[in-house]
């Protein structure tokens, strides 16, 4: 007999400790209404940004369900976000909450009129106290707002990316032909709170297809992410290339008996880890693309064999075209395409142009790289002039340029490129207090861990840095 919709598993939580435990939809249902019902009562309203700066935890899942039940706009924020950048998001989306885990909020500005801890949400949950009466259900439209992702630009600030209702149920074309997990399974995507992939795919894609999600508190350890994935019984797994290549490198590699497909997305991710994997457990990372704008377009296709080193092919009904090498997509054909800025722009063309370079072998398509200066980390998108921003900060730098440099298992690091002010020495004593600088100052996945000085950075007769230049310099960490 079929179980209830109701008792059926919907997550399956770890703490950093690695103790499990069980939520079931019809707690979850129950336990968003109620939190629900304590955001409208500190004046959250339909459209209204609810902010959360929270880990893979429960409470951020039922933050977002709170929200979508409500009309309330989401905008979940990346832990490792420090106060400047978190100045700028707020200052942009005007957040009326934040949810947010303790040790965290520290670093949250001024500005936003409720907060709400980790004790404050325990309360609304516990039921052994009176119970908050769960907002009205609000009925909404394909474009109502309901997401903000912020991603990183690339001659600026970050850009705020609003995806509507749409977007949500929209995500079942790529849950179905690339995520692919399936009715009663248990689904793992590993990406960390604050980007497009997690608010997509840590739970959304597998419940989608009738599976059940995991989510895990705690930092990537090699030999750990196996052994859990193992003991949870896991039959899809979701990770970064870097998470891969550290794998691949760093742990045991083994057939696990119940996994039977894993999917990367975020960069590129080489034909030799893919190797590695196949030749050590029997399957193939089926490597995937997107834009925090778009939503997946392309895949290794569910069911179809992984072709080394690509992008695979564009999802059924998303058409694509190539213009002088650059992808570039027909933004109707695609369901989770964005709305609009979060400063009122709107995609109003009909071909969207991506900024990222490809070649087309037998319909499968093959990143060449950035027609831009981001830089491709571990699966982050960063925005060089943050790091420059940051460096620029220091009184120590008259000037200063950030590229990306290769590196064996991250795909990229950021190298910076430092002009020193008058009487001040370069050395490695410097060089390390610049980088504890950018972690102070922006986000520590954004800080350089290369770091170079120079008398001059090459710049063009407008005064414009040589990116280009630099980056066919640039060399990999020893």
């Amino acid at each position: 007999m079929e179980r209830s919709p109701a008792s059926r598993l919907g997550i399956v939580s770890l703490d950093a400790e690695g103790n499990r435990r069980d939520h079931f939809f019809g707690e979850l249902v129950a336990q968003s209404a109620g939190l629900s019902g304590a955001f409208a009562a500190r004046g959250v309203k339909r459209g209204d940004v609810v902010m959360t700066l929270l880990g893979n935890r429960i409470e951020w899942v039922l933050t977002l369900l709170a929200c979508w039940r409500m009309g309330a706009v989401a905008l979940p924020c990346n832990t490792m976000l420090r106060r400047h950048d978190l100045e700028y998001r707020v200052a942009a989306a005007n957040p009326k909450l934040c949810v947010g885990e303790e040790a965290l909020l520290g670093e949250l500005p001024d500005g936003v009129p409720e907060v709400m801890t980790m004790a404050d949400v325990a309360r609304v949950l516990d039921e052994d106290l009176p119970q908050e009466t769960p907002a009205a259900v609000e009925e909404m439209e394909p474009e109502d707002p309901a997401l903000i992702v912020f991603t990183s630009g690339t001659t600026g600030e970050p850009r705020g990316v609003v995806h509507g209702c749409r977007y949500l149920m929209g995500q079942r074309l790529q849950a179905d032909h690339w995520f692919g997990s399936r009715k009663g399974e248990l689904a793992w995507c590993t990406t960390a709170t604050g980007w497009s992939k997690s608010a997509r795919n840590v739970f959304l894609a597998p419940w989608l297809t009738g599976a059940g999600a995991v989510i895990h508190d705690g930092r990537f350890d090699p030999a750990e992410r196996l052994d859990f994935a193992e003991a949870l019984g896991v039959n899809v797994l979701c990770q970064a290339p870097t998470e891969y290549r550290m794998l691949a490198r760093r742990a045991a590699l083994r057939p696990l008996p119940a996994l039977r497909r894993m999917v990367s997305a975020g960069e590129p991710l080489d034909p030799e880890t893919i190797a590695a994997f196949r030749q050590a457990t029997g399957l193939e990372p089926a490597d995937g693309y997107g834009q925090t704008e778009t939503g997946q377009v392309t895949a290794n296709l569910a069911g179809e064999p992984v072709r080394l080193g690509s992008m695979g092919k564009p999802l059924p009904g998303i058409e694509t075209r190539i213009v002088d090498g650059e992808l570039q997509l027909l933004a109707s054909s695609t369901p989770t395409f964005f709305s609009g800025y979060l400063d009122g722009e709107r995609f109003e063309g009909e071909w969207w142009q991506t900024g990222d370079l490809v070649r087309e072998e037998d319909g499968y398509l093959y990143f060449e790289g950035r027609g831009d200066d981001i830089i491709l980390s571990s699966g982050y998108r960063i925005g060089p002039t943050e790091v420059e921003s940051a460096l620029l900060s220091h009184p120590a730098v008259a000037d200063a340029a950030a590229v990306a440099a290769p590196d064996p298992e991250r795909g990229a690091v950021v190298r910076a490129i430092v002009v020193l002010r008058d009487g001040r020495e370069g050395d490695e004593a410097l060089a390390a207090e610049l980088q504890e600088h950018c972690k102070a100052e922006t986000a520590p996945y954004k800080f350089p861990r290369l770091v170079e000085f120079v008398p001059e950075l090459p710049k063009t007769s407008s005064g414009k840095v040589k990116r280009a230049q630099l980056r066919s310099e640039a060399r990999a960490p020893s």
